[in-house]
């Protein structure tokens, strides 16, 4: 059974409410309507009423049973503005400016998630991760024992002799451009706890990559990686993590134990923690690209699951992504 066979099966297993803000784009209507069939979320699409019809009868999607919202005509509009302005109001945010930001679909959406009225959301098929990403931080924030939202990349690999029969976590691709030590640290444990309530990792092997292993290098952003090591047997001592270490040094097991002996996660690494970036977003699309693995991405950090899409995603793209933010949900 394939990674995403497992997310489909978990899906079903506890079925939860995803919020669809953009609810009348074609991709998302077709996507609504396979969630709904197949039975991996209730999806709740955000928009008029009768443009999400219209986009239902234009693409030939089913939208029987699934719940619309418009967020001018919703009896809920009154009571969202009323805490978006509690939450918000010592940031300028008057009573009539929240009354108008909840008919935005994706301010909505977040309340429906920030009330326990939908158990998350997925947007991105037509705004960018900032769009959704803004409000998430603003209203639904981050874990108390999180500091950061970042990203984890699930790579599901057609090698299987690598991290736990192909499937390998990197982080962070998408959302921290040049992370702190400190914030390093934190990724490499939400990476840790993505790998272990999403993917079904029994043990999270965590490596700290870097150009150096172990040492092999003097310089001020290997001293960073070793930083953030320190750090993050602090915040988490009981997790599997080493490092700084190279690639290879990760997850090939002979160079793990001639580059670094004795290593709990050398050579058989599943979570890969990249020190920027730039060496994070390179890596995983060199691993889809030339390695020809699957990717699938999340983020990780929020209270409640929030994703984002690409704008280029696919009907199926909307459908796998809804799917593993249900999961996220169950937790």
């Amino acid at each position: 059974m394939s990674m995403l066979d497992k997310v489909m099966a978990k899906a079903r297993a506890d079925v939860k409410s995803i919020v669809l803000p953009e609810g009348d784009e074609e991709r998302t209507v077709e996507a609504a309507s396979i969630l709904n069939r197949e039975g991996l979320a209730r999806p709740i699409l955000i928009g008029s009423k009768d443009k999400i019809e219209a986009t239902a009868a234009k693409v030939g999607a089913d939208i029987e049973g699934i719940e619309t919202i418009d967020p001018a005509a919703s009896p809920k509009k009154d009571e969202y503005a009323a805490l978006l302005y509690e939450l918000r109001k010592n940031k300028g945010v008057t009573e009539e400016k929240a009354a108008s930001m909840v008919q935005d679909p994706m301010y909505y959406g977040i309340m429906m998630v920030k009330t326990g009225d939908a158990d998350g959301l997925v947007s991105g098929a037509i705004h960018t991760t900032g769009d959704m990403l803004r409000p998430a931080l603003q209203i639904i924030k981050t874990k108390p024992e999180m500091k950061i939202v970042s990203s984890s990349f699930l790579m599901d690999c057609p090698n299987k002799d690598l991290g736990e029969d192909g499937l390998l976590v990197y982080a962070d691709c998408v959302v921290m451009p040049n992370p702190t030590a400190e914030e390093l640290a934190y990724i490499a444990v939400a990476a840790a706890d993505t790998a272990k309530k999403l993917c079904g990792f029994e043990e999270p092997r965590v490596a700290m990559l870097s150009f150096s292993s172990k040492g092999s290098a003097k310089h001020e952003l290997v001293d960073k990686v070793q930083q953030a090591v320190a750090i993050a047997h602090e915040i988490a001592p009981g997790l599997l993590l080493d490092g700084e270490m190279q690639y290879d040094c990760a997850i090939v097991p002979e160079i793990g134990k001639s580059k670094a002996p004795g290593s709990p996660v050398a050579g058989r690494a599943n979570v890969l923690v990249f020190p920027d970036l730039q060496a994070g977003n390179i890596s995983y699309k060199i691993t889809q690209r030339v390695g020809g693995a699957d990717c699938f991405a999340v983020l990780q950090g929020l209270n409640k699951p929030c994703n984002d899409l690409s704008r280029g995603c696919s009907v199926q793209d909307i459908v796998n992504t809804v799917a593993m933010t249900a999961v996220q949900a169950q937790e």
